[in-house]
């Protein structure tokens, strides 16, 4: 990959003004970056540009660092959470960072209560939007930008690999394949390849979403929600445009792919990675005091000898999990930090996100743990982390390749198994060290992948190490500028993009 060198200066403003809904699905891995997004849309704004961000009242605190620093640009529309009978979101929760993964449907299917809301504040607005942005998990969002007459273009918080293999599966409904080993029930072995997707990637029937195996089989007892989400996705496809939270070097042909198999050979927008230690890193709910008490031990530490591990926003991991994480954490003797979601609503009382009581005395002195939420950007780009234990959310995978540290995949779900794919067998900046929600790993396995993340081979290298530096430098250039306004791909994309909108 090249290594040219960048000047990063403030982007030049752009347009002539404008007005565009930014919507955002209430979840972490889907705000965050989409409000980053936001950032680098305001930097490039007018004095009379306009960009309102939709958010329901428990979501708004999250909008306050934009708020602050964009007054003039940035505006919100605060519509009341919908409520209706028989929804199973529990009261007063609006996130679903509080929620198991079941519970996207319920989600998705309650914020398309706010359609009537939206389309009446849209006809009693003086000046309304233009355009809106919407995170994919809103497809109900083109049939209402159809209906006012305006541009809809779907944001994208996954990778463009992802959105290819989810949009083949949904368009052309693919069935699984067996050897000679199966019967027509048994779906232990099966594949699913999808030959329309460069590479004709295949992937085991068990890793596909759970809700499109329930919407194959036919025997759902909530079909109608299965077909809802069917049409969502189809409906992004149906756009008049898409914006990846990627960039051309890590996705380029998947990129290309999207934009040729469903854009007319344009309106794909590459623009990430978004992830940086900016306004939506502080989102967290931890003290000052730990954020300081963490940085102040990692600079104690070697030079890329720390392993960090943590699941996500969403993942709680069962007790048995935790246990067996412990002891193989405790067996390597490598230095570690270990950020612990611990449970929410829906998990069993006393059986997830419990840290065995003997672990903190008998590793003090060579790791942390952290409860809650942690300072993940800031953290994967301390000079003493060398590798990242991770679920492989696809914002995890970002800030990971833009610190330049190598992974140890243990994809759980959704997204996950594609991009451990795309990192392990495709950029050879991570290694498979387990798979599945339910896997209770073996502990001396994972002492060993622990210790050897952070190892040096014999030549006094470590060549995964090197494969995702060279990845980092790529996603620096990418959304860098230089000094006569030019830029990388992204850099350059959002510039194309701003000229589209504003």
């Amino acid at each position: 990959m090249a290594n040219t060198t960048t000047t990063t200066t403030t982007p030049r403003k752009q347009g002539g003004g404008g007005h565009i809904l930014m919507f955002p699905f209430p979840a972490q891995g889907h705000i965050l970056p989409l409000l980053d997004f936001v950032h680098q849309l305001a930097i490039r704004a007018t004095s009379t540009t306009t960009i309102t961000i939709l958010v329901t009242p428990k979501n708004l605190p999250i909008l306050n660092p934009l708020l602050i620093q964009y007054p003039s640009i940035v505006q919100t529309l605060v519509l009341p959470f919908p409520t209706h009978p028989g929804s199973l979101i529990p009261p007063g929760v609006e996130n679903v960072k509080n929620l198991p993964p079941l519970y996207f449907i319920p989600m998705i299917k309650t914020m398309s209560k706010l359609y009537n809301p939206i389309l009446d504040w849209f006809r009693s607005h003086s000046s309304p939007p233009t355009c809106i942005i919407s995170d994919f998990f809103l497809g109900w969002t083109q049939n209402l930008a159809s209906q006012l007459g305006i541009r809809r273009i779907v944001f994208c918080p996954s990778g463009a690999l992802t959105l290819s293999i989810f949009s083949s599966l949904w368009r052309d409904l693919p069935t699984p394949a067996y050897d000679g080993n199966n019967s027509g029930e048994d779906h232990t072995n099966a594949l699913v390849s999808f030959p329309k997707v460069p590479g004709c990637p295949t992937y085991p029937w068990w890793q596909l979403s759970p809700l499109y195996r329930d919407y194959v089989n036919g025997g759902s007892s909530n079909s109608g929600d299965l077909e809802l989400v069917r049409r969502e996705f189809l409906a992004n496809v149906e756009s008049w445009g898409m914006v990846f939270n990627s960039f051309q070097e890590l996705e380029g042909i998947y990129l290309d792919h999207m934009k040729q198999a469903y854009f007319g050979n344009k309106r794909v927008w590459a623009v990430g990675p978004l992830s940086k230690p900016g306004p939506n890193e502080r989102s967290g709910t931890s003290t000052d005091e730990t954020c300081t008490d963490i940085f102040a031990w990692l600079d104690t530490c070697d030079d890329h000898s720390v392993v960090y591990i943590c699941f996500g926003s969403q993942t709680v991991l069962k007790n048995t999990q935790m246990e067996a994480l412990a002891v193989g954490l405790e067996k390597s003797g490598v230095k570690f930090v270990w950020c612990v979601k611990e449970p929410t609503v829906g998990h069993v009382s006393g059986e997830y996100g419990l840290v065995p009581s003997w672990f903190e005395e008998r590793t003090a002195g060579r790791g942390l743990v952290v409860r809650g939420w942690a300072p993940q950007v800031l953290i994967l780009k301390h000079r003493a982390v060398g590798s990242f234990l991770t679920h492989c959310g696809w914002n995890s995978v970002l800030e990971s390749i833009a610190a330049g540290v190598p992974m140890l995949a243990w994809p759980m779900g959704a997204d996950q198994y594609v991009n451990a794919i795309l990192l392990v067998d495709g950029l050879k900046v991570g290694v498979r060290v387990y798979e599945g929600e339910e896997t209770i790993p073996n502990a001396d396995e994972l002492a060993r992948c622990v210790a050897e993340s952070v190892a040096v081979s014999s030549t006094g290298k470590n060549e995964m190490k090197l494969k995702a530096m060279e990845l980092k430098q790529a996603a620096t250039d990418a959304v860098s500028c230089n000094e006569n306004g030019g830029g990388g791909s992204s850099f350059t994309d959002l510039d194309d993009l701003v000229h589209h909108i504003f």
